[in-house]
């Protein structure tokens, strides 16, 4: 999968996750915010999110706190 995490209206990041078809570029252009804080490709194995690469048209990295981004956005919340 490929995530971007963006910057919304209060200054929190927020992440988006979405196949590796869709460009980094595209999926930015479709979101309503304008700063992008970090961008890759991540891998989740077990427990685990792993979180890599970039976008060099975005100029954009992945960073090491992604990934807790990323697990807080996906951990299961009691009903």
């Amino acid at each position: 999968m490929k995530y971007l995490i963006m910057e919304d209206f209060s200054g929190q990041p927020v992440p988006f996750i979405f196949p590796r078809r869709v460009d980094h570029a595209d999926m930015r252009d479709q979101l309503p915010y304008k700063t992008v804080l970090s961008c890759g490709y991540m891998e989740m194995t077990g427990g685990s999110i792993a979180c890599y690469g970039g976008c060099a048209e975005l100029e954009k990295q992945a960073r090491p706190e992604d990934e807790a981004i990323l697990r807080e956005a996906l951990r299961e919340r009691a009903h």
